[in-house]
């Protein structure tokens, strides 16, 4: 975004504070109070936490709500291009990216009350976020855990009309630890007493885990696959729970993995108490936007440099069990429309490049690696190329996107135009979505 005050705010701030996470509550705690305890105003929250399906189960709950007539704050993480993707401000009629000035002045009294202490980056954005929320009005604000859930800097909230939890796997193990229970345990740490817990189908010791934070915590608990369920049947999402049984439209949002999410979003809105309507349940399915994730590009720059007719896709899993709920999702489209499939892969270092590749060993046709323009903290091209060819595939490093799509296009030898991936990180996503010109709306 051109001339930026936010951005060049950002950028400064960058400099002085430290990047990363680094786990705690102290830090934006003693930042609040100086302005206001902002985090103690919002309009009811729901307090998202999990792995995988986060932001999409966001998204469900919001066109859900706006379907409903309600005004709806959203906060989500990473942004795709422009950091003001993170604050969505609720007004009728739907809610709109937080303008630059009024993002610039929030930034500006967060770091005013700062005084320059040492702070990450990520904490400042959330007091922005809570500043933002407090002096908005709206109906319901979504708010989407960074990382873990106990220490995230998102959990300073007292109250929540409820929490998700999402399903868990195995990801930011250096964070939060190296086996799945310990990573629901940091998950549950957004679960507050007596307040309404809605948990996605887990594993077993995910599910064990939750299920004894709540209790402990005296907060009513409902569980996917015990308390509500649904499944397709004749291209309809039939959903049920203890209130009785909704027969709805299948989620916009492509994947198997979409059926859950938008279960666990119908859940929430259901238990926690929203006045939602089996219709704006219905628009919300049929309406929901989320960018980035199994997400088709209609036109754009790049498209103008690829074969014709090819498929220009982006997602930005980045571990072993979204890694399987893509492949599975372009396997059961080979088999209905077979073309030449290319991923296009970049990844950063927090993450599993093996697990996840691995999940792509008999389907992709051709791997070619790339940097992460936006982020200096992804592997490069070479090592994951080494990963691909360890896992069986063929793979090639390049120096950019834009060198992978000149190489499709040097490559094609006039067949069926292919079908090409980007994904790996949403960081790679947001490079892809810059070149080619569509940004998240």
């Amino acid at each position: 975004m051109e001339n930026s005050k936010a951005l060049e705010l950002i950028n400064q701030l960058m400099k002085i504070h430290p990047k990363g996470y680094d786990l705690s509550l102290g830090r934006i705690g003693r930042l609040l109070e100086k302005l206001g305890n902002p985090q103690d105003k919002l309009p009811p929250v729901i307090h998202v936490a999990g792995t995988n399906g986060k932001g999409s189960t966001i998204a469900l709950c919001r066109a859900m709500l706006e379907a409903a007539g309600k005004i709806v704050h959203v906060d989500t993480s990473p942004h795709l291009v422009h950091y003001h993707e993170r604050f969505r401000i609720g007004q009728k009629g739907g809610g709109k990216f937080v303008s630059d000035e009024e993002f610039a002045n929030a930034l500006q009294r967060v770091a005013d009350a700062n005084d320059g202490q040492p702070i990450t980056v990520f904490e400042i954005l959330s007091a922005a976020m809570f500043i933002l929320f407090a002096e908005n009005p709206a109906d319901v604000a979504l708010i989407e855990v960074g990382l873990g859930g106990r220490f995230d800097s998102t959990n300073v909230i007292k109250k929540s009309a409820v929490s998700i939890i999402t399903p868990i796997s195995l990801d930011h193990e250096k964070f939060l630890g190296d086996a799945v229970d310990k990573i629901a345990f940091e998950k549950a740490g957004i679960i507050k007493s007596g307040c309404q817990v809605v948990i996605a189908e887990q594993g077993d010791l995910s599910r064990e885990v939750l299920e004894k934070v709540a209790i402990r915590a005296g907060a009513p608990i409902a569980i996917g696959g015990q308390d509500f369920s649904s499944h397709e049947e004749r291209g309809r999402l039939i959903y049920q729970d203890e209130n009785g049984l909704l027969d709805l439209p299948m989620p916009k949002l492509v994947g198997d993995h979409q059926v859950v999410n938008a279960t666990t979003a119908i859940a929430a809105l259901r238990y926690g108490g929203f006045d939602v309507s089996n219709d704006a349940i219905d628009a919300g399915l049929s309406n929901v936007y989320w960018p980035g994730r199994l997400q088709k590009l209609q036109g754009g720059a790049l498209l103008e440099f690829t074969p014709l007719d090819s498929e220009l896709w982006v997602d930005g899993g980045h571990n072993p069990n979204a890694g399987e709920a893509i492949a599975a999702f372009f396997q059961e489209l080979n088999r209905r429309s077979r073309r030449k499939f290319i991923l296009v892969f970049g990844m950063l270092k927090t993450k599993d490049p093996e697990g996840y590749i691995q999940e792509f060993s008999k389907l992709a046709d051709q791997v070619y690696t790339v940097p992460i323009t936006s982020s200096d903290a992804g592997y490069s091209p070479e090592e994951l190329a080494e990963i691909a060819q360890n896992a069986g595939l063929v793979a090639k490093p390049l120096g950019s996107v834009r060198d992978a799509i000149d190489e499709i296009k040097a490559s094609w030898a006039g067949e069926q135009a292919p079908r090409i991936l980007f994904s790996g990180t949403l960081y790679l996503v947001g490079d892809v979505l810059a070149q080619n010109k569509t940004p998240p709306v």
